[in-house]
């Protein structure tokens, strides 16, 4: 059987989608090559799962190349820090040279050329240029993950949830980590008839006040949301040793949902992810009680 390429996938902060997807292949008997970028104790756990293990540079044409011999179907994921053009580029002409015949791709909800942040930007272009060649990619256009929303939330400590996102019923196009991996996954494992080679998923909207709640259900105390000065957040966040890259990306983020109407068609539930992925979207509240659980059995 030959194996499906899965990058990212010793997993994460930002949503794990790699490691997930590795794990949802596996399962259902699918032979993976497991790319990742350091050899680990996240890389033995896969090797115990099953998985053939390589350890490489997404950004090197050398490593990638080794990689994507001898398969047919990949999924690549690059986290939210400086390369993913480097990354795009070494992965597309790898994947056209061996004869590829699907890429699915994590991108982001509002990738496009005049897209409000640099690294929407930068998702647009990757997507060009897998587009271009010719490997049937399908790019996964998803909006903000839970998880990171998570972290977020562990940064502001006690006092909550501190984002500048202005007035509580400002509007957030949200999604679970889990449900990207399940589309991608699908997309993955069926035919190699043609399919739609944009798939924006979102599987919750729900107002920063909302989001708030959520987290004081899980909590069984109250989270409060802390509208920060942007340029404090921006300073905190480097302080606290974010990624420069993801901080400029997140700043600009914020921005945009501050200021964005919340009728935008950006703020909707697809239904991708019940049609592709074949179950509802998880929700926030879902999400958080269920990893609060799963803290629980491993304390």
């Amino acid at each position: 059987m030959e194996p499906v390429l899965v990058t990212g996938a010793a997993g994460g902060q930002q949503g794990s989608t790699g490691r997930q997807v590795a794990t949802l292949l596996l399962a259902q008997g699918q032979a993976v090559r497991a790319f990742v970028r350091t050899d680990d104790a996240r890389a033995a756990e896969l090797r115990r799962l099953g998985a053939e293990v390589v350890v490489g540079d997404l950004r090197e044409i050398a490593d990638v190349l080794s990689a994507v011999r001898g398969v047919r179907r990949a999924f690549f994921t690059y986290p939210v820090t400086e390369g993913l053009l480097d990354a795009t580029g070494a992965f597309a002409a790898a994947a056209r040279h061996e004869g590829l015949e699907r890429v699915v791709e994590v991108s982001q909800l509002a990738a496009a050329p005049d897209a409000g942040t640099p690294r929407m930007r930068q998702h647009w272009v990757s997507e060009q240029v897998f587009d271009r060649a010719g490997v049937g990619a399908v790019h996964l256009r998803a909006a903000v993950f839970f998880e990171n929303l998570a972290v977020l939330a562990a940064a502001g400590g006690g006092l909550g949830l501190v984002v500048p996102l202005g007035p509580p019923d400002t509007v957030i196009p949200l999604v679970a980590a889990a449900d990207v991996a399940r589309v991608a996954t699908n997309l993955l494992l069926g035919p190699s008839r043609d399919v739609d080679p944009v798939c924006r998923l979102a599987g919750e909207i729900l107002t920063v006040g909302e989001v708030a709640d959520a987290f004081s259900a899980a909590a069984g105390h109250e989270v409060k949301y802390v509208d920060a000065p942007p340029d404090e957040w921006r300073r905190q966040a480097l302080a606290a040793g974010f990624d420069p890259h993801a901080v400029e990306h997140l700043s600009k983020l914020w921005e945009i949902f501050r200021t964005t109407r919340s009728d935008d068609s950006l703020y909707r539930v697809t239904g991708s992810i019940e049609q592709i992925g074949g179950q509802r979207p998880v929700t926030l509240r879902e999400f958080l009680r269920t990893h609060a659980d799963a803290g629980r059995r491993s304390a």
